[in-house]
């Protein structure tokens, strides 16, 4: 089994092995016989299946280089799992091999992003830690991955320390999980808003999921990535780690860092922290004397900019 159509599968065409994970919304099983998961829902009188069909379509919808780019990034819903005319799940791939990790006793866990934003602890010591480069590189990897769904329309919503997965072999990559939280702009979401605690946005609801939500949890992703500081907050003191940014990052990142504790609206978007924790910095031109022109405001739904989309093969159903 594929399931790379995107077409509904019947819950009992399934054949489950051992369950993997679990959460508040569902739990993950792995499927016979392949390399697929089933998350199947707790609650499936809750789950708007209009919605996940919507996350499956974009995908079917993206060109190849965009749908691997798109499969690299996350374990993106691949079809519905259906019975009796009710969405009970879906199937996902596995989480990439060099994003997991074996403790003492054997048991093969995910490197999340806890592991990366706390000092080391014995029990996690074969989880190997980056050097100073290589922590600001998944740091940019992170922030790239977030401007890269919202470019493609879709607000994450629930960006924690649970759901990042990262590597740094073959090099520094990060691996989005709960991608059913994720959601069209403008659109339905799947379940109710997942929340994390430590990783709300202070002006909004928990239960709110916007692209500005999102920024300022770019904003936390960022600089704990950097600082190693797991409750460090957008108006608090940032220290990076010792060699991890050079001066001009260092200003940067602490100013885009301080701007995420402002009003809604003014948070400073993935490709703004793109740009300061890149090697190269912004380059001022000084062009002619300028035409004058109307000011336009491309604002759109959820706080979204102005900005050249991801081209799908077609129309989403």
């Amino acid at each position: 089994m594929s399931a790379d159509d995107g077409a509904d599968v019947a819950r009992s065409s399934l054949t489950l092995g051992d369950r993997v994970g679990s959460g508040g919304q569902g739990d993950v099983h792995a499927v016979t016989g392949g390399s697929l998961l089933f998350k199947e829902y707790k609650e499936p009188s809750k789950v708007n299946g209009t919605a996940l069909a919507d996350l499956v379509a974009l995908r079917q919808c993206l060109g190849q280089a965009d749908r691997s780019r798109l499969d690299a990034l996350a374990a993106w819903p691949l079809c519905r799992v259906v019975e009796g005319g009710r969405t009970r799940g879906f199937l996902m791939r596995r989480a990439p091999a060099h994003m997991t990790w074996r403790t003492a006793a054997g048991a093969t866990k995910l490197v999340e992003l806890q592991y990366l934003i706390r000092p080391p602890k014995a029990a996690w010591q074969d989880v190997v830690q980056p050097g100073p480069a290589q922590r600001r590189a998944l740091a940019l990897a992170c922030v790239e991955a977030i401007g890269w769904f919202h470019d493609a329309g879709l607000v994450i919503g629930d960006i924690s320390q649970a759901n990042v997965l990262w590597s740094l072999s073959p090099e520094p990559a990060v691996h989005f999980l709960d991608c059913d939280g994720f959601r069209r702009v403008g659109r339905a979401a799947v379940q109710a808003q997942a929340a994390t605690p430590d990783w709300n946005d202070p002006l909004a609801p928990s239960t709110d999921a916007t692209v500005d939500t999102d920024a300022y949890k770019t904003a936390l992703v960022a600089g704990r990535i950097v600082a190693q500081q797991p409750y460090v907050l957008p108006g608090q003191d940032l220290q990076p780690v010792p060699g991890c940014l050079n001066e001009r990052q260092t200003d940067g990142v602490r100013r885009l860092f301080a701007q995420a504790a402002g009003e809604r609206g003014t948070r400073p978007r993935p490709s703004e922290w793109q740009t300061a924790l890149g090697e190269r910095g912004v380059i001022t031109l000084t062009a002619a004397t300028p035409r004058v022109r109307p000011s336009i405001d491309h604002t759109v739904l959820d706080g979204a900019r102005d900005r050249t989309p991801i081209r799908l093969r077609g129309p989403v159903q």
